[in-house]
């Protein structure tokens, strides 16, 4: 006898023998993101330094400028493909599965990484990106079935399932970080017979053993899962299969003619076609269109809950443009305008990407046992979020007034760590509340599509989040930061005026 999603979603829910009660899958879950995690911050920890670092040194030498918008494309593209991502997972492969292939193709763009040359540092690019556009919208939704409707516990689960990600992102920037700059390792190196301008390589290639390993304890653990994530049923011949293939036909139309339209946008914003900069708005343009066809069909409860996803989406642009920072221009804030030492000792600059992981770790298990002790007193999904991008903006606005003392000489560590501190803040209130509610809103049939989408808008501030690189220099890191901090405040007071009516447009007991 067969059973269907909701009977494996329900049999799920029953389970209490995980991690503080919850079901057993999420701690595989919990692990094989951990160690994803590790191989993306990883390598992110790196990337800006090692593009922008000197060919004398083993890196690219490549302008602010340049190496931001590479930086944009890639960032804005692991957020990019989990839209695909998430429809092969719930047409055809099963999000276990997705889960599965995906890992394996980052593992081996990591160790595409990890071998000296261009060729094979842009296709190790592309690989991270297809194989995180399968992986990190499925797991995300694996993570939303283990849950019944209504489960009191899916909130909390997340946020431990978010201190999982932030363990591995703590990790890793510690690990590939030492690899990569410091000179412990770049003289042990030499001591083996290799050059220590290869260094950054070492540490591409920890990011891939990392995945391995998260792949291993995925593949050791599905027995936890109890039936989660498994293939979607093939689709039968007859009328239905006939109106699908021409829902299809629709959906690739709409793809194209958004795709075309978002390259004449890159076109008529910069006088010139390049590949760089036409990437993003063309592969925007058509993700919108293909959603346009694929939710053109939705009514009545569908329609508001769809409806209220991309409100919160659309204010979660505004909070990953000032929070993707860190990977850009708050690396080269700390590696060029930040004393990095410690009693006399230097530490690599990409260290501090580990602080702000750190602090979710410490701050994670509060801000979930908060959620489960105020229960229904707690706060909608939307104050959360705008609590989130309020903290945000507090963030920026201090590293405004950092930034305005860096004349007289490198400033104090402590700047970046009290920033991090708030972005923490921000970041527990918004996005692990996001991947929630996106699970529990999403139609049934649609939910790691829905899933894509909350990434595909977190790719608008990662693309932002680079690009704007550019502005780092002496005279305008103070405007870049203070315009960052302007437009989050912004936001948030637009966003706490719209709570009661994006609450009325939330149907009866889906609200969170």
């Amino acid at each position: 006898m067969s059973t269907t999603a909701d009977d494996q979603t329900a049999a799920a829910a029953l389970d209490t023998g995980g991690i503080a009660g919850h079901p057993r899958g999420l701690t595989t879950l919990f692990f094989t993101e951990m160690w994803e995690r590790f191989s993306f911050y990883g390598m992110k920890a790196i990337l800006s330094l090692y593009m922008t670092a000197p060919l004398m040194m083993g890196g690219m030498e490549l302008s602010d400028a340049h190496a931001g918008l590479i930086l944009g494309n890639y960032t804005s593209s692991v957020y990019l493909t989990p839209l695909v991502g998430g429809w092969l997972a719930d047409r055809y492969l099963g999000t276990r599965l997705a889960v599965l292939i995906g890992g394996i193709v980052i593992a081996c763009g990591h160790f595409s990484l990890a071998v000296p040359s261009m060729a094979t540092f842009y296709l190790g690019l592309i690989l991270i990106t297809l194989g995180t556009g399968l992986l990190k919208p499925n797991m995300s939704a694996m993570v939303g079935q283990l849950y019944a409707a209504g489960d009191a516990r899916r909130d909390a689960g997340f946020s431990i399932y978010y201190m999982g990600i932030n363990l591995g992102a703590f990790i890793a920037p510690l690990v590939c970080g030492f690899l990569a700059q410091h000179p412990l390792f770049k003289h042990f190196i030499v001591s083996m017979g290799f050059k220590p301008e290869n260094s950054w390589h070492w540490g591409f290639a920890a990011a891939g053993v990392g995945m391995v390993l998260g792949l291993t304890q995925y593949v050791l653990g599905g027995n936890r899962l109890r039936g989660i994530g498994l293939r979607p049923a093939r689709r039968s011949s007859g009328p239905a299969s006939e109106s699908s293939g021409a829902a299809d036909v629709v959906a690739i139309f709409l793809t194209m003619l958004g795709a075309a339209a978002g390259f004449l946008v890159s076109y008529r914003v910069n006088h010139a076609i390049s590949f760089e900069t036409a990437l993003f708005p063309t592969v925007v343009g058509g993700a919108l269109g293909y959603l346009a066809a694929v939710l053109r069909g939705l009514r009545g409860d569908e329609l508001k809950r769809v409806l209220v996803i991309f409100i919160l989406c659309a204010f979660s642009v505004i909070f990953w443009m000032s929070f993707e920072q860190s990977a850009g221009s708050l690396t080269l804030f700390a590696d060029r305008f930040t004393r990095n030492s410690i009693f006399g000792h230097e530490y690599p600059s990409s260290w501090y990407q580990a602080v702000q992981p750190l602090f979710v770790i410490l701050l994670a298990p509060v801000f979930a046992a908060l959620w489960v002790k105020l229960g229904r007193r707690q706060p909608s999904s939307p104050t959360k979020f705008a609590f989130g991008l309020l903290f945000a903006g507090m963030a920026f606005g201090l590293m405004a007034l950092a930034s305005t003392l860096t004349g007289a000489g490198r400033v104090s560590p402590l700047w970046l760590v009290f920033c991090y501190l708030l972005q923490t803040f921000g970041e527990l209130c918004l996005s692990p509340v996001g991947l929630s509610t996106v699970t529990r809103l999403s139609p049934a049939r649609l939910v790691g599509l829905m899933m894509g989408t909350w990434f595909l808008f977190t790719s608008f501030g990662e693309f932002i989040a680079g690009w704007s690189m550019r502005y780092l220099n002496e005279n305008d890191q103070a405007r870049l930061f203070g315009t960052v901090a302007g437009i989050t405040f912004v936001a948030a007071a637009i966003l706490f005026a719209l709570v009661p009516l994006i609450r009325k447009l939330i149907p009866q007991g889906a609200e969170g």
